[in-house]
């Protein structure tokens, strides 16, 4: 999905929402369970329930990896419903992967070729060359530069001795590697008015935002602080929707935490001017 194709998803659903589909099946209803792929039935249902409200999915790989074979199976059909179903939705890989040259080309093989994402998420730690394997035409790197976990304090804000942080050091080799339109960059919400300074290094690139909801990041702050002239933002929110109820009526009560955040995503579009 090109830039473009993201910008006009965003304005028709007036909308920057990504549901995280973190599929714990230790926590999915338990009616669930007799189904033969339940993480599968879980996730098909929560995507057709709030799919109008939002413009991303993002499957976090751990969910899947910790199942074995059947837990990739699940991600696999996922993957395949998402793209027969809902074809205009932004397809995320949380996998957070980095690795030497050849390894980190197998796993963007894996993501690109294989299961047919839109993009990956990546850390960058060990620098460029693991990164460009998965720069492959029409797909995203989603690079992690600012976390929202209290432990981005070890090593993020590191400072060298002209003051510059490691976090700023990732937003602005990383712009060498490849353009706004095809890399983004993974920034918690948890940051709140950090977001004026990641701005200052990286204005017109897409900003994907977990933490909002259960982790308290606040969507208010993440806007006035992290929204450009045409959005620029990708919010996650994963907890919130996808258990918002633990009974056989999960997908209405996810549906309804989706057209909650959608409308609160609306207002903030307004406001500048991205839509009417």
């Amino acid at each position: 999905m090109t830039k473009q194709a993201l910008y006009e998803n965003i304005r028709r659903k007036r909308s920057f929402l990504c549901v995280g589909l973190d599929t714990d099946i230790r926590k999915i209803p338990a009616h669930l369970l007799n189904d033969d792929d339940p993480v599968f039935a879980f996730n098909r249902a929560i995507i057709d329930a709030t799919a109008a409200y939002c413009v991303a999915c993002k499957p976090n790989l751990a969910f899947y990896e910790s199942l074995g074979a059947k837990g990739l199976r699940a991600f696999e059909r996922t993957v395949a419903y998402l793209r027969e179903h809902h074809p205009d939705l932004f397809l995320i890989a949380d996998a957070k992967r980095g690795d030497i040259g050849n390894t980190s080309e197998l796993y963007a093989r894996s993501f690109f070729e294989h299961s047919d994402v839109d993009a990956v998420t990546v850390a960058p730690y060990m620098g460029e060359d693991s990164v460009r394997p998965f720069l492959t035409p029409g797909r995203w790197v989603i690079l992690l530069a600012l976390t929202s976990n209290r432990g981005a304090q070890d090593f993020q804000f590191m400072q060298d001795a002209r003051g510059e942080r490691l976090f700023e050091k990732v937003l602005k080799r990383s712009q060498a590697w490849a353009s706004d339109e095809q890399m983004m960059y993974v920034v918690g919400a948890t940051q709140g008015r950090m977001f004026l300074e990641v701005r200052q290094h990286v204005p017109s690139h897409f900003l994907l935002v977990p933490g909002v909801g259960a982790q308290g990041g606040s969507l208010a702050e993440v806007c006035k602080y992290g929204m450009n002239e045409q959005c620029g933002l990708l919010v996650n929110s994963s907890r919130a929707i996808i258990y918002a109820d633990p009974t056989e009526a999960f997908a209405a009560a996810a549906r309804r935490e989706a057209q909650k955040i959608q409308e609160e995503m609306a207002g903030y579009l307004k406001e500048r001017k991205i839509v009417k």
